[in-house]
Formats: C-alpha cells, structure tokens, sequence
C-alpha cells in the first residue's frame, strides 16, 4: 500500500478532454497529458483492500494493488511487468476498456472510485516511451502450427501468447490491415492506430505471421487450414448486426453502424472511398438508433464529419443519474453514461420505438415514424405519443446477434449453443476436434477487455491441447492469398 492515508487525503483526478470546439476538428485521441505527479496521486488512493474486488471485477482479472502500490513509489518498470502478466494490451484497455474494475472498486462503496484505467495507461505509456517493452520471442519452437482466425483483441492475445509458448502462429484476417475491431470499428478519437502498429510490430518481431486478405470460408477454403496446422482458433468476432426490419428499410440512406464507422476508419488511413458508396454524414440531419458504445461512436464521428444535426434514440427507458438499486456494489451499474461524444453535441433521447421510414420520389430516406413506449420487456406504445422525425442519414447501432454463420462456420461444421454463437466446452474446444473459439465469437458481443481474456484462456487451453499431440507434416496450400 503505496500511502495509507491517500484516498482520505487525494481526490479522485481524470486527465483533461481537449476543447471540444477543437477536438471536433480532428481525429486525435481527445485527451490532455496527465502528469507523473498526479499519476502518483492517484495510485495513492488505492487502499489495498483485504479482499480488491477489483481483480473481479476486471475480466482478465489485473493484478490492481500492486500495480498501483509501484506506480505511487515510481516503480514503474516493475509496474509494467506486474501489469503484462495479466494483459498483453493494456495500452488498448487503459483507452477504450468502461473500466469494471472500478465499478467494483471498494472505495468506490462511498467515495469516488480509483482511477485504475488511468494508472494502467499511465503504466503502459511510459514503458512505451521508456523502452522497457520489446519483442519476447521463445526460446525454442516446438513444431506445432496453429491457425488464428480473426485479428482482433481476442485473436491477438490468442496469438502472442501461442508464439510465446514456441508455437509457430499464423494469424488470418479478412480486411486488408490487421486489427479487426480494433482497426476497423473504434474510431480513431479513441484509439489511434498507431498505438496498435507498434503491438503489431512486436508481435511479428516475436514471430507471429500475420496474412490479410485472407478470407477463411472465403478465399481461403477451410480445407486448406484443417490438414496443415495442428489447432485452429476461431475468434472472427460477433459480426451480424442486429436489423430493425420495419417499412421502409429499404430506402437509401439507412445503413449499418459497421457499414458507416470503417470508412472513416479507412480516410485516416489515407485510404480513398468510393464516392458511389461513401457513407459520409457531412450537412445531414443524422439519427443514430442504439444508445450503447458503437451509437456514441457514431455520435463522435458524425461530428467530426459537420453533420448538420444529430438525434441518438434508445428504446430502453432513461438510466438513473447514479448507481440504480438493482445493480447495487460491486456490479456493474445501471446508470446513465456521458461520453466524450455527448459532450460535443447532438441530442439524445430514451423510451422510443421507430415504427417506419418514409422516403421522397427518389428512395432516399426522409422521416422516420416513432413512439413513445412503455417499460421492458413489453415497451408498449404509449397512448397518442406517435410523431415523426426529419432525417437525411439513418445508422443502425443495436448490437450484434453473434458470428457471420455462412462460409467458416458453416464449413467447418462446429456446433452453434443456444444463442447462435459458435458453442465450446470448459477448454475452449467446439465440437470439432481441434478447433477452438474465443473472444465475441463464443461469448457474444462484449467488450474488448473481455476478449482479451478469452483470447488468453483459449491460448492456455490450445497450449494444454497440443501438449499432448504429434505434429502435422501436410503442407501449406493457399498461395493464392
């Protein structure tokens, strides 16, 4: 315990968000350096509680006090250390993660939590700026192949922690750049993409192949990959967006959050999209539909493309200001959340279904038709509350209902659980021998902190799986790729 009295004496402290009449401007990350003595101060403020909640409450379950405990003595080489054993991205988590832990955190039961996910970049950050991360390949090979289908944070940890073991790791991405969400689905005023090159050039440093382009179901037949490597792992993400199938759907004009955010993603690239299926929110009235992540996403990017307006609508009922008594300590709160993306403008609204969309003579959308509802589950219209809204571009942002289930899944023939995604038992295995799920795949449509994790434990799993098998000799027969 860095200093016994520091959460009696320090407040709670959170770096500074850049003016959001400048940070609209651009697609920089949106906040302000935190100086070394206030990360300190903050570290302080950790009680080393008997029992730190806060390992639970954080999905790959980071050792907090004692991170926090050599941050506040300036230990930070050995914080950094602490901090990898847990989580091979924490650069990621300490940016984009909602941040559980402190949710979870003790002295958040009567007091401003700890800002862990500020001390866990703070942590990254400097062993970044320091050198103290570098390439950590195996000491010896062990001969086995394993096939990673899918780059994102499930995929990666997967990976880097397979090479680790001495395992040869080929990683399959369908996109022309590896990444997955990561790359193509958090815009870059969170997460710039230069902080996921450098994690990629370690990882290819350590030895991890990475192919793009590379389809799996696609381009690249899955019989190519079951006769060569010795263990397949699934993590393509939880891709199928959820559809809001009411008259008029089909005009133009409405489309997919993950059809409009890539895009973007795409221009910071320096990528050119093509005028004729450019999705671009520029001096239109926007309706997001969707309250979650992907719909403030949406919000942030609309800004920064100068939308002349946006509404962001959610049929669920508005969250209470503060922690609802249904979700009491430690669990994850019920309440209502403002992100970067609120601060900067638009309009949110709660309790409203959408019931049509309505188009001019040439089929571009114009007005949505809506309601006010009633409480889940039923969310019963309420009485003479129906009214209609002007709108030019319409983003669906309702989540997701699980893997893509034509082309890998289907040929592979891996059984599916109750929800549509791809079914494993308690070591990560489908019910094909030797291939493997993790990450949104598996469990659903999650959080990247949550994909890390699985990622970790399937890698431990395939590990434990190939102990206990003799190498493959078949080679290798997509050239094409």
């Amino acid at each position: 315990m860095g200093k016994v009295t520091g959460f009696l004496e320090i407040d709670r402290e959170q770096p500074t968000r850049r003016d959001k009449a400048e940070r609209i401007k651009d697609w920089f990350e949106i906040y302000e350096p935190f100086p070394e003595e206030k990360q300190r101060d903050q570290s302080a403020r950790c009680m080393d509680c008997g029992v730190p909640f806060c390992h639970t409450g954080c999905p790959v379950n980071n050792l907090i006090p004692d991170w926090n405990d050599l941050a506040y003595n300036g230990r930070w080489q050995s914080a950094i250390r602490r901090l990898h054993a847990t989580n091979n991205f924490p650069e990621f988590t300490g940016r984009i993660c909602p941040a559980p832990c402190e949710a979870a955190c003790v002295l958040g039961i009567n007091a401003p939590a700890v800002s862990i996910k500020v001390i866990e970049r703070s942590i990254v950050e400097r062993a970044w700026d320091e050198g103290w991360i570098h390439p950590e390949p195996p000491e010896f090979n062990t001969g086995k192949r394993v096939a990673v289908i899918g780059s994102g944070p499930a995929g990666l940890a997967a990976a880097q922690q397979l090479r680790r073991a001495g395992h040869s790791v080929t990683v399959y991405e369908k996109n022309d750049r590896i990444g997955g969400l990561l790359r193509y689905g958090i815009p870059n005023f969170k997460l710039e993409k230069h902080v996921l090159d450098r994690r990629l050039n370690q990882m290819r440093a350590e030895g991890v192949t990475f192919l793009t382009n590379a389809h799996v179901g696609g381009n690249v037949p899955v019989d190519t990959l079951t006769g060569h490597y010795d263990a397949i792992l699934l993590a393509g993400g939880a891709e199928q967006p959820r559809d809001l199938k009411i008259e008029g759907r089909e005009l133009k004009g409405i489309h997919f959050a993950m059809e409009f955010l890539p895009q973007q993603n795409r221009r910071n690239e320096g990528d050119t999209v093509d005028p004729s299926t450019a999705i671009l929110a520029t001096g239109k009235r926007v309706l997001i539909i969707g309250g979650g992540d992907t719909g403030a996403d949406c919000l942030g990017t609309s800004h920064r493309q100068g939308a002349k307006s946006v509404h962001q609508i959610e049929i669920m009922p508005k969250p209470p200001e503060t922690r609802a008594g249904s979700t009491p300590w430690p669990l994850w709160p019920l309440q209502l959340r403002t992100e970067s993306a609120h601060e900067e403008g638009g309009i949110r609204d709660w309790a409203i279904n959408s019931l049509k969309f309505t188009g001019d003579e040439n089929g571009n959308v114009k007005q949505v038709h809506m309601c006010r509802v009633g409480p889940p589950p039923k969310f019963e219209p309420v009485c003479d509350s129906e009214f209609t809204h002007d709108v030019d571009l319409v983003l669906l942002a309702m989540g997701f209902l699980g893997p893509v289930k034509n082309g890998m899944i289907e040929q592979l023939g891996v059984a599916l659980d109750q929800r549509g995604n791809v079914s494993t038992n308690s070591e990560y295995m489908t019910s094909v021998d030797g291939i493997f799920a993790a990450g949104d795949m598996r469990r659903g449509q999650s959080l990247v902190v949550w994909a890390i994790s699985e990622g970790r434990k399937a890698a431990a799993a395939v590990d434990r799986y190939l102990a206990t098998k003799q190498p493959v000799a078949a080679p290798l027969r997509h050239a094409h790729v």
